[in-house]
């Protein structure tokens, strides 16, 4: 178990998690669709949990616009599900504390982005 984050534990991180992600039945088809350069995909998620959890900046990215591009096929079951396989993946990876840091941000963004998907959802009825 890692008792430090550094570049190469989020590495690690993310491409056993985006692994697990891609293998699974309920949102594996939804990222599969969606992702065609994993390599790059990959490479900027590592940026951005560098810039949640190691603070470095890396990562210039709009996820919430990244998401609403998909909202047709992102539901509560699968913020749940991706919420589980990160919490399976990092409880593996790390020790409890770091295990729980890592839960409790993607928790955070988890809620964030569904909260915006659903605001764009409502804006868009309202709109028509």
């Amino acid at each position: 178990m890692n008792r430090i984050v550094d570049e190469r534990a989020l590495k690690d991180l993310v491409d056993q998690f985006y692994a697990r992600v891609r293998a699974d039945s309920l949102i594996g088809p939804t990222f599969n669709d969606a992702i065609s350069d994993w390599d790059g995909h990959l490479e900027k998620l590592q940026a951005f949990w560098s810039s949640v959890i190691l603070t470095s900046g890396r990562y210039k990215g709009q996820p919430l616009k990244a998401h609403i591009k998909h909202s047709d096929r992102i539901d509560a079951a699968s913020f749940e599900r991706w919420l589980d396989l990160w919490n399976q993946t990092t409880a593996e990876l790390f020790e409890p504390s770091l295990a729980g840091l890592f839960q409790e941000k993607a928790s955070k963004i988890a809620e964030s982005l569904q909260l915006g998907i659903r605001f764009a959802r409502d804006k868009s009825i309202l709109a028509h």
